[in-house]
């Protein structure tokens, strides 16, 4: 699967960001045992970005990237709160709304069966709008339900930001642009696999299993065990 079209600048923080993973070693090859990621693929790769938690100068350089990027992509005046999805984004959510100097909420992944906003925790009004923060997408399943609990609050949520986003299984964007969703994310497995290229992070019988299945990740999952739709 080809690289996703970014700017220069994106090209530019996903390199950053790719060599900060790795530093911390976040970042996890293993083709010959391909990890099942929580959507069903099969994949030679897995990402901790909640390792980045225990670094705070490296998360302190990841979230300035972040406001960065929304204030770039999303706007400097375009949103009133930032919302993290239980468990991962809630740190990001809380880092990122600091920066952008707006309220912090979280969104529950079950509700917890009483209050008018059972499933979101914070200071909530209709129409506010909301920021989405996870630390990671593979497919974007899992945004669908935590941007649909803050719709269904009341809240305006178009955007959401990942950390990391796999950027190799189809439909990921696609599925979130049709319910109006626009994703933003810092880095992908192509500046993680460039980033470890360069730095000879892992072994070239790593890095050639990886190539294959950024070549074709439906494939690859697959003939691998996992889903392949």
């Amino acid at each position: 699967m080809a690289p996703i079209s970014r700017s220069a600048r994106q090209q530019a923080q996903g390199r950053i960001v790719a060599d900060i993973l790795l530093e911390i070693k976040a970042v996890n090859f293993r083709p010959e045992q391909p990890y099942t990621l929580t959507a069903g693929w099969a994949s030679p790769v897995y990402i901790d970005c909640r390792k980045l938690i225990s670094y705070p100068r490296a998360r302190r350089k990841v979230t300035e990237l972040a406001r960065h990027e929304i204030e770039e992509s999303v706007g400097h005046e375009s949103l009133d709160a930032v919302a993290g999805g239980e468990t991962a984004g809630i740190p990001y959510a809380a880092w990122i709304s600091d920066a952008l100097m707006l309220p912090m909420q979280y969104v529950r992944k079950k509700p917890k069966g009483f209050g008018r906003n059972a499933q979101i925790e914070g200071d909530v009004h209709d129409g506010q709008r909301v920021l989405l923060v996870e630390d990671l997408a593979s497919d974007g399943g899992s945004k669908l339900l935590f941007v649909k609990a803050l719709r269904d609050a009341g809240t305006k949520c178009d955007h959401c930001f990942v950390v990391f986003f796999y950027g190799a299984f189809p439909g990921a964007i696609e599925s979130m642009a049709k319910e109006g969703i626009a994703l933003h994310y810092l880095c992908t497995w192509h500046d993680v696999l460039a980033a470890a290229e360069a730095g000879n992070d892992f072994t070239p019988a790593a890095i050639a299993g990886v190539r294959d299945f950024l070549k074709d990740p439906v494939a690859w999952s697959a003939a691998h065990g996992g889903r392949s739709s």
